[in-house]
C-alpha cells in the first residue's frame, strides 16, 4: 500500500469538512486506491477555535517552513483563501517540489499564469477543482470528457447563497434583507456577504471558466458584474406573470474571436435547465460543438461538498505519484 502525506493551509470549515471526509471514507478510499492518504501537518494560527474534528495538536504549526521543508509531505491543500499570502504559499510548495490542490477561486482567478507556470515549470501538480461548484465535478469534465469539444457557451448558477436569497425571495414572497438573515443563520452567508450579494465570488468563478473553456484570459476586473442588490419584489412579479424566474447568471461565449461575457441577474424561462435551480443548489449549463447540452447540478458549497471536490484532486495526484510520478 502507498502512503501519501498531506499538509492543509487553512483550517477553517473547508479544512474542517476534508479532515471529516477522510475520517468518514479513509477507509473506503484504500480500498478502491490501495493507497493511504494522511494529513500529518495543518498550518493554522487559531489552533484553540472550537471545530467538530480533533487532531492531534502536535500536527499543527505556525510556520510555513515546517511544511515546505518536509520531504515526506507530498501534497500541500492551500485553504487559507484570499490572494496573499495564499498566493505565495501555493508557488513556493511547488518550487519544493509539491502537489497543490486548492478551493480559492480568487487567488486562482488573479494569478492563474503564475500559478499555472510555476507548476509547469517544477514538474508538479496543480488540481482546483474545488474553486468552482464546490462538490460539482465541472472542471474535471471540462479538462477531460468534454476535452473533444469546441465549448459555445457556459452559463451557470454559481453561487448559492444568491441562489437561495432569490429563491426565497421568489417563492416565498419574502424580502431581502429578511432573507440575508436567515442566510447567514444557516451558514449559507457570511457576516460581510458582499463578494457574494455584489457577485464578485461569481465572477472570479467565471474567470477560471473562461480560461479552461475558451483557452483565454479576462480578468475578474474586466467581466461586467451586476449583483442581485438592486433585483426588488415588483422585478420578481414581472418575471413570474412572463413565466420566468430571476437567477443570478454567470455567462460567457465566443462571438466573432472575442469571449462575450457577464455576471448579472437574469431572467430566464421556465423551462431552462437552470430555471429549477432552487435554494443553495448551483449547476452549470455547457454546450459543446459535438457534445451539444450538458448541465451538472449539486451542492456548489458547504464543507463535506467542498471537501469532496478536494479530495478527489488529492486521490487524483496519488494515484499518479503510485504510478511513478515523482
Amino acid at each position: 500500500m502507498k502512503t501519501v502525506k498531506i499538509a492543509i493551509m487553512g483550517f477553517g470549515n473547508i479544512g474542517v469538512g476534508t479532515w471529516q471526509g477522510l475520517e468518514i471514507n479513509h477507509d473506503a478510499i484504500v480500498e478502491k486506491t490501495g493507497i493511504d492518504l494522511q494529513i500529518t501537518r495543518i498550518l493554522e494560527i487559531d489552533v484553540d477555535r472550537p471545530r467538530p474534528v480533533n487532531p492531534d495538536r502536535s500536527i499543527y504549526t505556525q510556520n510555513v517552513a515546517d511544511i515546505l521543508d518536509d520531504p515526506e509531505i507530498a501534497v500541500v491543500v492551500e485553504l487559507l483563501g484570499g490572494l496573499e499570502p495564499a498566493t505565495g504559499f501555493m508557488i513556493d510548495a511547488m518550487n519544493a517540489g509539491k502537489h497543490v490542490v486548492t478551493a480559492n477561486k480568487a487567488a486562482i482567478a488573479a494569478n492563474y499564469e503564475r500559478l499555472m507556470d510555476a507548476a509547469k515549470e517544477n514538474n508538479v501538480l496543480f488540481r482546483f477543482e474545488a474553486s468552482v461548484g464546490g462538490g460539482i465535478p465541472v472542471l474535471t469534465a471540462i479538462q477531460n470528457a468534454l476535452l473533444a469539444n469546441r465549448f459555445e457557451e457556459v452559463m451557470g448558477i454559481l453561487n448559492g447563497t444568491t441562489n437561495f436569497i432569490l429563491t426565497q425571495m421568489t417563492e416565498g414572497g419574502r424580502a431581502y434583507d429578511d432573507v440575508l438573515r436567515e442566510a447567514q443563520a444557516k451558514g449559507f452567508a457570511e457576516a460581510a456577504p458582499t463578494a457574494d450579494v455584489e457577485g464578485y465570488d461569481v465572477a472570479n468563478k467565471l474567470s477560471i471558466l473562461i480560461s479552461l473553456c475558451f483557452g483565454r484570459r479576462v480578468k475578474v476586473q474586466d467581466i461586467p458584474t451586476t449583483g442581485i442588490t438592486g433585483v426588488t419584489a415588483a422585478d420578481i412579479e414581472e418575471a413570474k406573470n412572463a413565466g420566468e424566474v430571476i437567477k443570478l447568471i454567470a455567462s460567457a461565449r465566443m462571438q466573432d474571436g472575442n469571449v462575450v461575457c457577464s455576471v448579472a441577474p437574469q431572467r430566464i424561462a421556465k423551462t431552462h435547465p437552470l430555471a429549477g435551480v432552487s435554494n443553495e443548489f448551483n449547476a452549470l449549463y455547457i454546450r459543446g460543438n459535438i457534445v451539444g447540452e450538458t448541465m451538472f447540478y449539486g451542492k456548489g458549497a458547504g464543507p463535506l461538498p467542498t471537501g469532496s471536490a478536494i479530495l478527489g484532486d488529492v486521490i487524483d495526484i496519488a494515484r499518479q505519484l503510485q504510478g511513478g510520478l515523482r
